[in-house]
C-alpha cells in the first residue's frame, strides 16, 4: 500500500544496461555504440562483464530525441503554464487544493496544525506529533539586521525588508554548500524565524527584538507587523502560513529549484524565489488587491468601481485562478477567519462587497490573494503585509523543493528555439 509519508527512491547516478536501454527505448547494442561515440559515459558494473551508464547522460539523450520527435514545442508550452515538467514528492494540486506529502493543506489548516509542523512535513515527509520549537534568532543577529533599515526607501514594503534581509543572510552564510541535510534543516529553521522577525524592518525596526523573541513564526509575524499576538490572531496567521506553505511548481518555487540545481546555497536559492514572488503576477498580486480595496474605500462603491474597471477592459486583480476553475479552496478559510476576527473593519467590509459584486457580475471566484488581503485588513496590518505573509509561508516549500532538486542531481537548463535572423556572412566584407 502507498504510504504518503515516504518519499520516492533517490535516483542513482549510475544505472545498469537494462535500465539504460529501457530509459532510451533502444537495444543494448545501441548503448555500446553511443558510449563508443562519447555520447554516454560508461563504467564496469559490479559483476564481471556488466556495464553501468551515467543517468545524467541518458536523460540528456532522451530529451534530445524527444525534441527531434516533436516534443520540443510541447515542452515550451508547458513552461508557459501547462503540463508537468518535473517529478516531485513534495506537493500536488487537486480541485480541493494543494496536497502536502499526502495531506490536504485545507485540512491541516482547519485542524490547527502549526506552520512549523507543516514545514517539517514538507521537508521530511512526516508530520510531527507535536509542534516543534524552532530556535529564535540571536539578539546580535537582529541588531545587525536593524542596521539594514538605512538601505530601504521610506515607503518600503514589508516584503522589501524580507528581500534585503535574505540577501544579507545569503551573503553572510559561512557554509553555503556542503552541509549535511540535518544541519541544512537547522539552518532553514533559524533562517525562517529570522525572516519572520525581519517583516518589521521596513516599517518599524524597533519591533525586531520582540518579534525575534516570539514563540513561533506566526507570533513573530504578528509582532513584526504590529498586530496583537493574541491566541486567535496567532491561530489565524498559522492557518494562512499553512495554506501558503507550498503550491507545487509555481514561478517562485521553480526559481528556487533552478538556483539549487546550479549548486547555489539554500539562502541564495530562497532569495531567487523571493525575488520572483515579488512580481505583480505572483505574490505581488496581493498589493494590487490592496490597491483596489483602497480605491473602493467603502462597500457602497464596490460594484461601481468593479464595473468601471471592467468597462475599461481591465481585469480585477485577485479573481480567477487558472488551476482552480471552480474556485481557489484556500480563499474561503482565510476570509472566514478574517470575518471572525473583525467583521466590522471598514477595509474588510469593502473587500467583502467587492467579492459580492464580482459574483453578481458572473466573474471568476476570488483567489488566495483576496483571502490574504482580507486577513491583513481584519488585523489592521500595514499595506504590503499580505505579500509578506505569502512569502513567509512559501519559505517552507522553497526549502523542500531546493533540497529535493539537489537530490535529483541534474541542472535545470532548458533550451531555447532560436527564431532570430540568420547569421550574417562577413567573409566578403560588408556593404
Amino acid at each position: 500500500m502507498h504510504n504518503p509519508h515516504v518519499e520516492g527512491p533517490v535516483k542513482r547516478e549510475w544505472v545498469d544496461a537494462a535500465t539504460a536501454a529501457r530509459l532510451l527505448g533502444v537495444r543494448r547494442a545501441t548503448l555500446y555504440s553511443y558510449a563508443s561515440r562519447g555520447l554516454l559515459r560508461r563504467r564496469d558494473g559490479v559483476r564481471r562483464g556488466t556495464s553501468q551508464y551515467r543517468r545524467e547522460d541518458l536523460e540528456r539523450l532522451r530529451e534530445r530525441g524527444e525534441a527531434r520527435a516533436g516534443h520540443g514545442p510541447a515542452a515550451a508550452g508547458a513552461l508557459r503554464f501547462g503540463e508537468p515538467v518535473l517529478e516531485s514528492a513534495v506537493s500536488g494540486l487537486r480541485p480541493d487544493g494543494p496536497v502536502y506529502r499526502g495531506h490536504r493543506a485545507t485540512e491541516l489548516a482547519a485542524r490547527g496544525e502549526r506552520f512549523e509542523s507543516v514545514a517539517e512535513l514538507l521537508w521530511s515527509g512526516a508530520l510531527p506529533a507535536a509542534a516543534p520549537a524552532w530556535p529564535a534568532p540571536e539578539p546580535r543577529a537582529l541588531r545587525r539586521l536593524a542596521a539594514l533599515r538605512g538601505h530601504l526607501p521610506p515607503a518600503a514594503r514589508p516584503l522589501d525588508g524580507l528581500l534585503l534581509c535574505l540577501a544579507a543572510l545569503a551573503a553572510g552564510d559561512p557554509v553555503p554548500l556542503g552541509r549535511a541535510r540535518s544541519a541544512e534543516l537547522d539552518f532553514a529553521r533559524r533562517l525562517i524565524r529570522t525572516l519572520a522577525a525581519a517583516a518589521a524592518l521596513a516599517r518599524d525596526p524597533g519591533r525586531l527584538a520582540a518579534a525575534g523573541a516570539a514563540g513561533s513564526v506566526a507570533e513573530a509575524a504578528a509582532r513584526a507587523l504590529g498586530a496583537r499576538a493574541a491566541p486567535r490572531v496567532r491561530a489565524a496567521l498559522d492557518a494562512a502560513l499553512v495554506l501558503l506553505a507550498d503550491h507545487e511548481l509555481n514561478a517562485s518555487t521553480f526559481a528556487a529549484r533552478v538556483a539549487a540545481s546550479s549548486g547555489a546555497g539554500l539562502a541564495a536559492s530562497m532569495l531567487a524565489a523571493m525575488a520572483t514572488l515579488s512580481g505583480p503576477r505572483h505574490g505581488g498580486e496581493c498589493d494590487r488587491v490592496e490597491a483596489l480595496v483602497a480605491e473602493i474605500e467603502r462597500p457602497a462603491r464596490a460594484a461601481d468601481v468593479a464595473r468601471a474597471r471592467l468597462a475599461r477592459g481591465e481585469a480585477l486583480p485577485g479573481f480567477g485562478h487558472t488551476l482552480y476553475p471552480a474556485g481557489d479552496p484556500r480563499t474561503a478559510p482565510l476570509l472566514e477567519a478574517a470575518l471572525r476576527l473583525a467583521p466590522a473593519e471598514p477595509r474588510l467590509r469593502a473587500l467583502r462587497a467587492l467579492v459580492d459584486a464580482a459574483s453578481a457580475a458572473g466573474l471568476e471566484r476570488p483567489t488566495v490573494d483576496v483571502g490574504l488581503v482580507g486577513l491583513a485588513c481584519a488585523l489592521r496590518l500595514p499595506p504590503g503585509s499580505a505579500s509578506a505573509l505569502f512569502a513567509l509561508g512559501r519559505c517552507a516549500g522553497w526549502v523542500a523543493h531546493a533540497l529535493e532538486q539537489r537530490e535529483a542531481a541534474f541542472l535545470l537548463r532548458p533550451r531555447a528555439r532560436y527564431v532570430g535572423a540568420d547569421p550574417v556572412d562577413l567573409a566578403g566584407g560588408g556593404s
